[in-house]
């Protein structure tokens, strides 16, 4: 039998947000296996979808540029080995500058980025001589680059560096995609629409469901309508526009950003693609 640790028992508490004893006995009953165990959980109504895991274990900064009119805009992902150092004004600059230079010369990817030429010296060079000075391993794990020429893009950086979006939009203003971009940071979609839900994962979490019903004592012939409404509510949980918006539950984020008639993208580095650094 699989051992039960105390990490592991806070992590999928962490994940479910189900009490300690409960997790504790969805972990022995499945040996361990923790996707089985959220879902053992939810099956029992004890934890709702469960977070993504995945959190990059480092420190660092997410750090972000916008052009001055708002067309293009990176933002991108450079860790270091301690908080301390993420915080001092010197790495921080260093991110700003790097952003910068991926609006100013749009890299294909990290390897181009670090080969590209900046002050003088490839990025690679720069970052070296920033270990050497700052004297931690630093390292540029990933970035991305929006251009928008019938729109605007834009970025929004949360907790000093611990979260970063940066959202396209097809039309709108500045304003609008900050609101957008702190919306994401705040409730954390995993999609932007519908219909990116991988079949998969939808299959699944209709199963889930629906051994949750049974589990509730509903009868057979209302479960399936049972578990369509639940799905409704899951997209609201993980699809983008159709999330409540955060500065005005009333509508939600689709509704906000077909009344200004846009199209949208967004690359949520909250959710999945930054993993909140911590």
């Amino acid at each position: 039998m699989a051992q039960i640790t105390a990490a592991l028992v806070k992590e999928l508490r962490e994940r479910t947000g189900a009490g300690m004893m409960d997790c504790k006995k969805a972990l022995t009953a499945v040996e361990g296996d923790m996707d089985k165990a959220i879902d053992f959980l939810r099956e029992k109504g004890l934890a709702a979808a469960a977070k993504k895991a995945g959190r990059i274990a480092a420190e660092g900064v997410v750090g972000s540029f916008v052009s001055a009119d708002g067309k293009i805009g990176a933002i991108v992902e450079v860790n270091c080995e301690t908080d301390f150092v993420a915080k001092t004004d010197g790495f921080k600059e260093l991110v700003e500058k790097i952003a910068a230079h991926i609006v100013a010369t749009k890299p294909a990817d990290v390897e181009a980025l670090l080969a590209s030429e900046l002050d003088g010296q490839t990025v690679e060079a720069l970052v070296t001589a920033s270990v050497a000075k700052i004297g931690e391993k630093i390292s540029v794990r990933r970035f991305a680059l929006y251009e928008a020429p019938e729109g605007v893009v834009a970025a929004y950086i949360h907790g000093g560096g611990k979260i970063g979006v940066i959202v396209e939009l097809k039309g709108g203003n500045a304003e609008l995609g900050k609101d957008v971009a702190m919306h994401v940071a705040a409730a954390n979609p995993s999609y932007l629409e519908r219909s990116q839900v991988p079949a998969a994962e939808l299959e699944h979490e209709k199963e889930v469901l629906s051994e949750q019903a049974k589990n509730e004592g509903k009868p057979e012939k209302i479960i399936e309508k049972m578990v369509m409404g639940r799905i409704n509510k899951y997209y609201k949980e993980v699809c983008l526009v159709d999330q409540e918006f955060v500065k005005d539950p009333d509508q939600t984020v689709g509704k906000l950003v077909k009344a200004a008639g846009i199209e949208k993208k967004q690359e949520d580095f909250a959710a999945e693609v930054m993993s909140q650094i911590k």
